[in-house]
């Protein structure tokens, strides 16, 4: 058992190296639905793991200059109460509650769907607000602050949310600035969020050291080699793939008492849009 915790983190690490698709998108799931880690355990346990990891990230994007403080500064301030005020309601509520388990379960196929299509459809997100500025510029800073909110909660709950989700609506959110530095910002932002988050389920009792240490063990060399191997993939199907996989596991999270077939159907019919926009927008380009 100890040997798979390894070769998981080494998995995970891998396709975040490849892709970069958030490691707790991928580590949160498998834990609970592959290991039967408790619920709670394996959100806090991938907490400290994501902390320590994207702490990483910060250090290389500052050295390129690809982290806007602004908007750092106003996800944190949303984020890090919401953080806080979730822990103290899984501390009233008890992390082995019934209530907590299927919260945590629900939550966590909600962020993996909405991660998913952010995923998917981001492309098709940045052509639509360039072109209708889904939010007006003088509601942006109150804007980032309320999605630093949803981020604190999801995060917390579920240690999903912090990545493909957050550049995603940042880019929204901010479409002028670069696309790396969109990436930096939320990297940086991830780091204080999931380091708050993680101690707070530490101070719960809900994070399992030894399946920390045994994860990074796995990742560290997992991330190194993926982010190796980007020229030998097609970095966007293997995305693709990935965030089909993950609205079949998150609606089955979110959703258990639907029937499996209508979960195919679902994801048969996503991929068929996600194939129809893409051969849109192909021919649209040739044209101009």
């Amino acid at each position: 058992m100890d040997l798979g915790y390894v070769i998981a983190g080494f998995i995970v690490g891998w396709l975040v190296g490849l892709t970069g698709v958030g490691g707790g998108s991928l580590m949160t799931p498998i834990l609970l639905l592959l290991f039967n880690v408790k619920a709670a355990v394996a959100v806090g346990t991938d907490l400290l793991y994501a902390a320590i990891t994207k702490s990483v990230g910060i250090l290389a994007h500052g050295k390129l200059g690809n982290i806007d403080w602004r908007i750092v500064g106003r996800l944190a301030a949303g984020s890090v109460p919401a953080a806080l005020v979730t822990t103290l309601c899984l501390e009233r509520l008890g992390t082995a509650s019934e209530t907590v388990v299927h919260g945590i379960k629900f939550w966590l196929g909600i962020a993996l769907l909405l991660t998913s299509i952010s995923v998917l459809f981001r492309q098709e997100l940045m052509r639509l607000n360039k072109s209708a500025h889904l939010v007006p510029h003088r509601y942006v800073p109150v804007a980032t602050v309320m999605l630093g909110l949803v981020l604190g909660f999801l995060v917390t709950l579920t240690s999903v949310g912090a990545g493909a989700l957050g550049v995603t609506a940042l880019l929204i959110l901010y479409p002028r600035i670069p696309v790396n530095k969109i990436v930096g910002s939320d990297v940086a932002h991830a780091v204080p969020l999931t380091l708050v988050a993680g101690l707070g389920h530490a101070s719960l009792g809900t994070v399992n050291y030894g399946l920390l240490g045994m994860l990074l063990l796995g990742s560290i060399p997992g991330i190194w080699i993926g982010s190796h191997m980007t020229h030998k993939f097609s970095e966007q199907w293997v995305r693709n793939v990935l965030a089909l996989i993950l609205v079949y596991v998150g609606q089955k999270l979110a959703f258990p008492q639907l029937p499996q077939m209508l979960g195919l159907v679902v994801l048969f019919s996503i991929a068929l849009l996600k194939h129809w926009l893409d051969k849109r927008f192909a021919v649209t380009s040739d044209g101009k």
